[in-house]
């Protein structure tokens, strides 16, 4: 069980951020994750939100180059070496991490990290085996 990562493609210039998230707040559609990584001239956002289909309509619609890619969101103890163990995990298991970014879940004491992994079949089922709670889609978009 994957969820839906929604990635931006973003010239580098004053506004364009302000402009995704617009799009989005008239969409209806509420971020509950994001990562910016940017090189000198464009950028890429990445996003979990709540209506990942919507996003991607929304934003399109505003002229904005825009991919849906499957990821992993796994619930992790909020605490030092949370991360670590899952991290670990994979590693022994010869899963690569291509990147992650993390947030904090409203529910319980727990982080949500999102994995991009190249396995992602591999490296869910070594999760679960594992013991960790890996969410759905659904989940993501409602915390």
């Amino acid at each position: 069980m994957t969820a839906s990562q929604i990635s931006v493609f973003l010239e580098n210039k004053s506004g364009r951020l302000a402009e995704v998230t617009h799009a989005l707040a008239a969409a209806g559609v509420n971020i509950r994750a994001l990562s910016l990584a940017e090189t000198i001239d464009y950028g890429v956002l990445r996003l979990i939100v709540s209506k990942p289909h919507e996003a991607k309509e929304a934003l399109a619609a505003a002229g904005f180059t825009v991919t849906e890619t499957d990821v992993i969101a796994v619930e992790i103890p909020d605490q030092p070496g949370g991360l670590a163990q899952i991290v670990e995990l994979l590693t022994r298991h010869g899963l690569n991490i291509e990147y992650c970014y993390a947030f904090v879940s409203k529910r319980g004491d727990n982080a949500v990290v999102i994995l991009r992994i190249d396995n992602a079949e591999a490296a869910i089922r070594t999760l679960g085996e594992g013991g960790a709670r890996v969410l759905t889609s659904a989940e993501v978009g409602q915390i």
